[in-house]
């Protein structure tokens, strides 16, 4: 492997912050309550903390919808409140990561504003954005939204549409502006200049759209086609992000995460690439898609889980076709996705803190910078609302009303199912402190109605109980930051293991050192016989203690011995 980035050993926590602490009783989370949180995190280990978008928005899709990138969401705070977060962060040793969201604006944004001020269309902010005539009458291609609907709005004062993938109210910039680039690169050194850490960059592998904007690909049953294939990997989007690193990042010791969107190993090759020319890793989606629904009318909405089979040999792909070549992120949930025990382990109570602790280790001890979400280490699930009045997810709302009150493709009942394992807002519920009322969260009703288990799964609990997955992921961290193998060896899976429906066995190696983890994904007990050495050292495990060479309902155990070419393995 090529130097060790700091970054490479580093593990990451991620901060929802409309969801993580209200400090002034308006039930919602911001960056006081933050600060008042500094000491757990601290406590957990982590080494960086990424922050969900605190800048000013119009509050159309949970911040993502920018409408000021240089001052605070007045909700969250002000810059002075930032500021203390900041150094009150560095002071601990924790590092601050940004969200960066310059695929689109907000529709308030000062840009899009100028751009729709009068009737010319050469003024120089319409530029900034993609416009188009209108095609025969309608739209100027059939690309959809993401978030339900066309992917066009149209401007009664211009005669013209404008292109926003996201929500109407999120207007897409127009990356093949220069000037739209540079006022992005000179915003993100103002935020260098604060002293931050790094960027996440949301959806970062759309910002280039295809040459002419031709029609997507769209499948039989489909209301439009698919902008998400049409637009991924643009034909300019590695030339715009060698000339961000030229103009930015490489100014900075920053930890770089790109979001991308319909990414191939391939082209996660190109973006997080060793030499450090794009970014330092992507978020991929390929294993929290493989649930999806088979209908392509109905994308993302499912309640299946999927089989260990698919799951593993994704998982695996990726390992291998970036080793050495480029860096993995670690993940099972954040804000968009739902509760990685509901959806991958078992939520039940009988079960659910050791399939926690299962899917903890397995990734943990895989190639890559790990991502902890705010909650998945205390054991938060799905949300289970019952009532489409208990959701404020804009994606979730839009789907109900396209799919069931509008086209009618399926029943209410089977879209609440859907909802209740896929939607956003299983994520965003509000941090479980304590058993109180309202979670710890807040003293007065929160924005999102809190989870009605807190009263038994919540940080004081988890504190108080040494077996808890608190401080079974405190473990995890610490091993990381501990064992080089974890960083710098190789992924190989056991032989034979890669037809095996109930247990997933991997190896990391070096050149010292061995690390065997064997995990069982079922509820039943399960027999498997492993060549391990004798002198052998359980590093960590899931139960109190180890019997037998049986594996219980979702054990996971980590053997580390010394590498003697084990060809078994």
């Amino acid at each position: 492997m090529a130097k060790e980035m700091w970054w490479q050993n580093a593990v990451v926590y991620q901060v929802y912050p409309k969801s993580f602490q209200d400090s002034d009783n308006d039930g919602i989370g911001d960056l006081r309550g933050i600060i008042n949180r500094l000491d757990y995190i601290k406590q957990l280990g982590v080494d960086v903390i990424w922050l969900n978008p605190i800048y000013k928005t119009s509050n159309i899709d949970g911040g993502y919808d920018i409408s000021d990138y240089q001052k605070i969401n007045p909700t969250f705070g002000n810059m002075t409140d930032f500021e203390e977060l900041l150094d009150k962060s560095h002071q601990k040793g924790l590092k601050i990561m940004m969200d960066l969201v310059v695929n689109h604006s907000s529709f308030e944004h000062e840009w899009f504003q100028k751009s729709i001020q009068d009737d010319s269309k050469d003024n120089k902010y319409r530029d900034y954005y993609i416009w188009r005539d209108p095609v025969d009458g309608h739209e100027p291609n059939n690309w959809g939204s993401f978030f339900s609907g066309p992917a066009w709005t149209y401007d009664e004062k211009s005669g013209q549409y404008y292109l926003h993938l996201f929500a109407k109210e999120q207007p897409d910039l127009n990356w093949d502006n220069e000037a739209v680039r540079n006022s992005i690169f000179d915003m993100m050194n103002w935020w260098a200049a604060k002293g931050i850490d790094g960027f996440r960059m949301d959806v970062i592998s759309l910002i280039s759209k295809p040459d002419g904007l031709p029609n997507a690909p769209i499948t039989e049953g489909a209301l439009y086609g698919n902008s998400g294939d049409a637009a991924a990997n643009g034909p300019h989007v590695h030339d715009y992000l060698t000339e961000m690193n030229k103009q930015v990042l490489q100014k900075h010791d920053w930890i770089t995460v790109g979001e991308t969107a319909g990414v191939t190993t391939s082209e996660a090759k190109k973006y997080a690439n060793l030499d450090g020319t794009e970014l330092n890793m992507v978020f991929q989606f390929e294993h929290v898609s493989l649930d999806g629904n088979q209908n392509p009318t109905l994308g993302k909405w499912s309640d299946k889980h999927v089989s260990l089979l698919a799951l593993r040999s994704n998982l695996v792909k990726w390992q291998k076709a970036l080793a050495g070549k480029a860096w993995n992120s670690l993940y099972w949930n954040n804000h968009d996705q739902p509760r990685a025990i509901s959806r991958f382990g078992n939520d039940s109570p009988e079960y659910r803190l050791v399939s926690g602790k299962m899917l903890a280790a397995l990734l943990h001890f895989m190639q890559g910078t790990p991502y902890i979400y705010q909650g998945e280490e205390i054991g938060m699930t799905n949300a289970n609302f019952q009532t489409m009045d208990q959701y404020q997810d804009l994606e979730s709302i839009n789907a109900y009303n396209e799919l069931v009150e509008q086209e009618h493709l399926i029943t209410a009942d089977v879209m609440m199912n859907y909802l209740r394992a896929r939607s956003r807002d299983n994520a965003r519920t509000p941090m479980q402190w304590d058993s109180t009322t309202y979670a710890g969260f807040s003293d007065v009703t929160p924005w999102l109605e809190v989870n009605a288990n807190h009263e038994s799964i919540n940080v004081d609990a988890a504190l108080k109980d040494k077996e808890s997955l608190f401080y079974f992921y405190q473990r995890l961290i610490t091993l990381r930051h501990e064992l080089p193998v974890i960083t710098d060896g190789t992924f190989d899976l056991v032989t034979g293991n890669e037809k095996d429906e109930a247990v997933f066995a991997y190896t990391r190696k070096n050149d010292k050192e061995v690390l065997l983890v064997i995990a069982n994904f079922t509820a039943q007990s399960v027999s498997r016989a492993y060549n391990i050495p004798k002198d052998s050292k359980l590093l960590i495990q899931n139960y109190p203690d180890v019997t037998s060479l049986a594996l219980r309902p979702y054990e996971i155990r980590a053997y580390l011995f010394s590498n003697r070419d084990n060809e078994s393995m």
